[in-house]
């Protein structure tokens, strides 16, 4: 028995499924999760000591690679003073600020310990807002675990073969009404708020239509229904303002996570100071955390935001994105292999089919044939390290160099040679 199967065997005995998320779990590709040990660059070293070119990048974290010397130092340094107090920090207002300069529209920012918080309590403040029950979002998008956003989610709840999730009531998702993507919705008068994925990264890059983002603020803005973004992935990685600067669409709420916490634990829901000064203690919508605004996560977080302050390093990363999409689609075109890379901007994603989905049927269709985790474990033994699940994006940073992306392509050449012969 391997070292990566005997912690396996161990996980089991104390952990569900081995696993602290299911999207880590092997399930919809088979075999034995690796336990990674540490983690530098674009590389991660499982405790075997193998080591893996990593995509995964904790599913967007990990922005400007693993163990940054300036986020360290950053963590380093906040730590010393203490690990959380339970009051207020100059931390928490320096990253609040530095999210409202960065994002046309925000004026005031709550932080919070997760992205599911930050779209659960999104959720709440529009309804509370607008005093309305009923909420809408689309098939395929995936907003967190909260009970009234599982409704059709895709990454992790699709990645397990569940459409939804046990233990959730049906009044639970009574006011939950779930629209096919691309497909402007009919909206009325009792629907708080749409939610979305501007970019959707839960099953796969598949990206809104020309315009679609457009008339839908336009759709929305007829009924009196507030617009929420939810960008826990976009959000400072597809622009250094998200995916609103990068589509050129304001919303009425932003939701954050992943990038601002600079690899630790972190959320946070923003807007118009008309719309937060609903949340207590100025208002009547009610949300808090002991942990909210951790001091060594919003250490993490300005760290890792002024690393990202300039289009130098945006200009890096789509590049870099580019190459492993064009590199890849060339690689899969010359072994005749039916494949496509969505890519926008520094996220790309890769579906085993002959067109790139419009929508979550689409992408399900593509997911779920099977080449996927033949192509995930042949790139897997070969030190490359890809997500464990079909609906997920390749999250390239700053330090996968020109080197490296080349070395990935060599090594999809030779799976996809591989796959063929077989």
């Amino acid at each position: 028995m391997s070292l990566n199967e005997d912690y396996f065997a161990r996980a089991n005995h104390v952990i569900p499924g081995g696993v602290n998320s299911p999207v880590r779990s092997f399930r919809s590709v088979g075999g034995t999760p690796y336990f990674v040990s540490r983690a530098e660059g674009p590389y991660v070293w499982d405790s075997e000591g193998t080591r893996y070119i990593d995509y995964v990048m904790s599913y967007g974290p990990g922005i400007v690679g693993h163990s940054h010397p300036q986020i360290i130092d950053a963590i380093q340094q906040a730590s010393g003073n203490g690990a959380t107090y339970g009051a207020p920090t100059l931390a928490e207002i320096t990253i609040a600020e530095q999210i409202c300069n960065r994002v046309k529209g925000v004026e005031m920012v709550r932080l919070v310990s997760s992205g599911t918080e930050a779209t659960m309590t999104a959720i709440r403040l529009a309804r509370g807002a607008t005093g309305r029950d009923k909420i809408m979002k689309f098939s395929g998008h995936y907003h967190g675990h909260a009970d009234s956003l599982l409704a059709a989610g895709g990454s992790g709840v699709a990645n397990q073969g569940i459409s939804g999730s046990a233990g959730v009531p049906k009044s639970a998702v009574a006011d939950t009404i779930v629209a096919p993507w691309n497909e402007i919705p009919e909206l009325d008068e009792s629907i708080a708020a749409l939610i979305l994925e501007p970019l959707p990264a839960n099953m796969g890059i598949v990206p809104p239509s020309p315009n679609f983002l457009l008339e839908l603020r336009k759709a929305c803005d007829s009924k009196g229904v507030l617009l929420i973004f939810d960008e826990v992935i976009t959000g400072f990685r597809l622009s250094k303002g998200g995916a609103s600067q990068w589509y050129g669409v304001q919303p009425d709420l932003w939701c954050f996570g992943k990038v601002i916490g600079g690899g630790l634990p972190m959320g946070a829901y923003a807007g118009s100071k008309e719309i937060m000064s609903n949340i207590a203690p100025l208002g009547d919508v009610y949300q808090a955390g002991t942990l909210s605004g951790n001091p060594i996560a919003t250490a993490a977080g300005i760290a890792q935001l002024q690393i990202l302050n300039n289009d130098a390093a945006y200009g890096a990363l789509t590049e870099s994105a580019r190459s492993l999409s064009d590199g890849l689609s060339e690689i899969f075109k010359n072994a005749g292999i039916e494949a496509v890379v969505p890519r926008v901007g520094t996220l790309l994603s890769i579906f085993f089919t002959k067109s790139k989905p419009a929508n979550f049927d689409e992408a399900q269709l593509a997911a779920e044939n099977g080449i996927y985790a033949k192509f995930f474990h042949g790139m897997l033994k070969r030190g490359v390290a890809l997500a464990p699940g079909p609906y997920e994006a390749l999250f390239p940073s700053l330090a996968h160099t020109k080197d490296v992306i080349e070395q990935t392509l060599e090594i999809a050449e030779e799976t996809i040679s591989e796959i063929t012969q077989k």
